[in-house]
């Protein structure tokens, strides 16, 4: 497990597609706030930060609309061996091919791509979700 935000990503996408309710994950302070702006944005319903056996883990509870997941598809965009950055245009690119949202890592935290447009900021481009 090299990288966290990809494998937090894809066991709340794996969750929601075998109809899970709740999907434990690992934790991470990068992994709480990826899960905070989800939750802001409805892919989510709730995180929590829980403690087993000594260890910290965070629950996520997946939203559903009439037993349809929300979340329905990832892609993950920056990976350990190629990160990519861009600026507010390459961002905004990715977010009018589809129906898709992009979460950005940027100097003032991690956000969506409207926020970095409202911000005027680039960062490196974590996945993108619909």
């Amino acid at each position: 497990m090299n990288y966290l935000i990809a494998d937090f990503i894809i066991r709340i996408k794996n969750a929601a597609q075998a109809n899970r309710k709740l999907v434990v994950l690992p934790y991470s302070k990068l992994n709480k706030e990826v899960g905070k702006v989800l939750v802001k944005n409805g892919f989510l319903e709730d995180i929590k930060e829980t403690e087993s056996e000594g260890k910290k883990a965070l629950s996520a509870t997946v939203k559903y609309y009439k037993r349809i997941p929300i979340l329905t598809g990832v892609e993950i965009i920056s990976k350990p061996s190629l990160r990519v950055y861009g600026p507010i245009e390459d961002i905004l690119k990715i977010e009018r091919k589809g129906n898709k949202t992009v979460v950005i890592s940027t100097s003032q935290g991690i956000m969506v791509g409207k926020e970095a447009k409202k911000k005027r900021i680039g960062g490196e481009i974590l996945f993108a979700i619909w």
